[in-house]
């Protein structure tokens, strides 16, 4: 005997082993979505045996009509569920049911609440739904064949839950997948043809692979004593292909339960939109946008959200070239009657009719948010909460929706002081003051900087609104969308700033922005003392016109690269050339006009220094020399300390 026949007891992963105590004790009130996890499981590997059956037929082993069967034994009291789908070799029960192979399970247990309701709805998201069978099964044996494998490379699995597996090979005849759930004290109510049938009609009619259970025994006719006994096998569901039908004779739950088995989710979506096509182009989609994100939405190259299909025939899966990845959250399905059945991921890549089922997808998904946003505006608040940061990378990648997907953007902002993402462009452009040309944003790291940032001190003198970024993806997104509505977006930390033409809601007179221009004239002499104090350190000095309460505050060029910015590529391990800031002071604030009044040089440099250090940190940045920081503070203290006189002039 081989060492991989060898019958082995394996640990699951500590993951696998809180997750089977959170099903446990969790989702008891809804047991019966055992059997629709297991059936959506089996109705995959059905799918997953044609698509890899269309390049070699032999994978079909001469049986080719795939099915499901489900049946229970009360004297035994288990119940059963088997396919002739694609199986499992030994290493693949390993990896699926030994380990929860995904990146994202940290992410998931560092998201549960301790709440049994919430925690059961973050199940859903990662894709664990075959642990449900613990709910009500005390032990579990799945035994399996891959197809293709030899029969002597069958492979057992069974496992009671309580943390450990065993696993080994066994001589399986047929290709597929059986599990069999030894049942636990008190779930008898699942031995019984009605309850099962019922569950089946309830979450798995819409499936398109034929559920098969033993035939029920036929009453008796009139004059005959005893009912007939059933014979033979037959159909609980009606395996008609949801998406085909009329969306009129389709009901609400029937769609949950669709979303539901596509995207191995436990919670209802939060809209759909199903549409067909017709005319020299044929195809129906149907398409979901989930509740909520799933665990793994910053993978960027993990793509399972929707499925291709050809006449009803399941082609392929994840077909990322049916969705953009900004859209990567979308689940669902496409049918096309016009692609060859033998369509191959190379022939999609470069395939006319796909990239027209790929524009009217994203065109339909783009319009359903439209119409959420305008119609729902709660729903669709949920929705970028859960997804807003992926659309903006639509921004950035799709040039041709570019102004579709601005107008669903959303962003915190100075208007409603919150950190909630839910002021639109169009909302912006309403409540722009009289003469404002441009449409106004600071970039920070999070947003206690951003709202605390000493650049939007004018603004919120003048009251004048100001977009508040604080995603690492922002950046990316300001500069790709340079322009909305012919309004230009204008970073308030870059170039020079001229708002004196502006109206602003709280502005009384002109007078304060006159004699702010008339002081920043004025110090044009302690603007190049300060420059030769910093030497190379700053690119230029200037009196400033935007800061009304903070001494000082850092600015770049137009055309350079801002702070933020590149403190991002530096974290992402790139090597960027650091640039020389701009240092803009305020030359009504008691700490500069303290500075200007130092008659000695090195003292004068010290509290320059200390006023571009204080800069660079309310920007956000760090400092090159926190010694020479710390030492120039406590030199500049002591100096006011001995003097007697008071730290500001205020």
């Amino acid at each position: 005997m081989s060492v991989d026949a060898k019958k082995e007891t394996l640990g699951f992963q500590t993951e696998v082993r809180q997750l089977l105590d959170l099903m446990v004790h969790s989702l008891y009130s809804n047991k019966e979505i055992f059997l629709r996890e297991l059936i959506s499981n089996a109705a995959d590997a059905a799918d997953k045996l044609r698509f890899e059956a269309l390049s070699d037929g032999e994978l079909y082993e001469g049986e080719g009509d795939l099915s499901v069967y489900v049946d229970f034994d009360e004297k035994a009291r288990t119940i059963t569920v088997r396919d002739n789908g694609i199986g499992m070799s030994r290493e693949d029960l390993i990896e699926h049911l030994g380990t929860i192979a995904k990146s994202g399970t940290r992410q998931f247990f560092e998201s549960l609440t301790g709440d049994q309701s919430k925690d059961a709805q973050l199940i859903g998201q990662f894709g664990v739904g075959f642990y449900s069978v613990f709910i009500i099964a005390d032990k579990v044996t799945v035994t399996t064949r891959r197809a293709g494998l030899e029969s002597s490379h069958g492979a057992c699995w069974e496992s009671a839950g309580d943390g450990e597996y065993t696993i080994e090979n066994v001589d399986v005849p047929k290709r597929g997948t059986e599990v069999v759930l030894h049942l636990r004290e008190g779930e008898d109510e699942f031995l019984d043809a009605f309850r099962l049938r019922n569950i089946i009609h309830t979450y798995s009619e819409h499936i398109t692979l034929p559920i098969n259970m033993p035939a029920q025994e036929v009453p008796a006719a009139e004059g005959e004593e005893e009912p007939k006994e059933p014979k033979g096998d037959e159909r609980v569901n009606s395996a008609t292909a949801l998406w085909a039908r009329s969306k009129n004779d389709i009901k609400d739950d029937e769609y949950d339960e669709f979303y539901k088995h596509v995207s191995h989710d436990f919670e209802a979506p939060l809209a759909r939109v199903h549409s067909q096509v017709e005319g020299k182009l044929e195809y129906t989609s149907l398409l979901f946008i989930p509740a909520r994100a799933p665990f793994d939405l910053w993978d960027r190259q993990k793509r399972h959200g929707v499925k291709l299909y050809v006449r009803r025939v399941f082609i392929m899966d994840d077909a990322e070239q049916l969705m953009p990845s900004y859209l990567r959250f979308v689940r669902g399905v496409v049918d096309s009657n016009d692609l060859p059945l033998n369509v191959s991921r190379e022939i999609l890549q470069k395939n006319k009719q796909i990239d027209s089922i790929r524009a009217g997808s994203v065109k339909k998904v783009l319009g359903l948010l439209k119409s959420l946003a305008n119609k729902d505006a709660e729903k669709y608040a949920s929705f970028w909460e859960q997804f807003g940061r992926v659309m903006k990378e639509g921004i950035v990648e799709d040039q041709k929706n570019q102004e579709a997907l601005a107008k669903l953007l959303r962003f915190a902002s100075t208007h409603n002081d919150s950190d909630e993402q839910s002021v639109s462009l169009d909302a912006y452009l309403e409540r722009m003051v009289e003469g404002q040309e441009q449409i106004y944003f600071l970039t920070a790291d999070n947003w206690t900087a951003a709202k605390d940032s000493p650049h939007l001190e004018v603004f919120r003198e003048k009251g004048i609104e100001v977009l508040l970024l604080t995603d690492e993806i922002d950046e990316w997104l300001v500069s790709h969308l340079t322009n909305y509505q012919d309004k230009a977006l204008k970073s308030i930390t870059k170039g020079d700033l001229d708002l004196d033409d502006l109206k602003g809601e709280k502005d009384g007179d002109d007078d304060k922005s006159e004699d702010k221009e008339e002081t920043a004239g004025e110090k044009e002499e302690l603007a190049k003392r300060l420059q030769e104090a910093l030497g190379d350190k700053v690119e230029a000095v200037r009196a400033s016109k935007r800061l009304t309460t903070s001494p000082a505050c850092l600015v770049s060029s137009d055309h350079d690269m801002g702070a933020h910015m590149e403190r991002i590529l530096r974290s992402a391990g790139q090597v960027v050339p650091k640039s020389k800031p701009i240092l803009e002071f305020n030359p009504t604030h008691p700490l500069v006009v303290r500075m200007e009044a130092e008659s000695d040089e090195q003292g004068f440099a010290n509290w320059g220094h200390l006023l571009l250090d204080q800069a660079v940190l309310q920007d956000g940045g760090r400092l090159d020399d926190t010694a020479g920081f710390v030492s120039r503070l406590n030199e500049t203290l002591l100096t006011l300390l001995e003097s007697g006189e008071p730290a500001t002039s205020e």
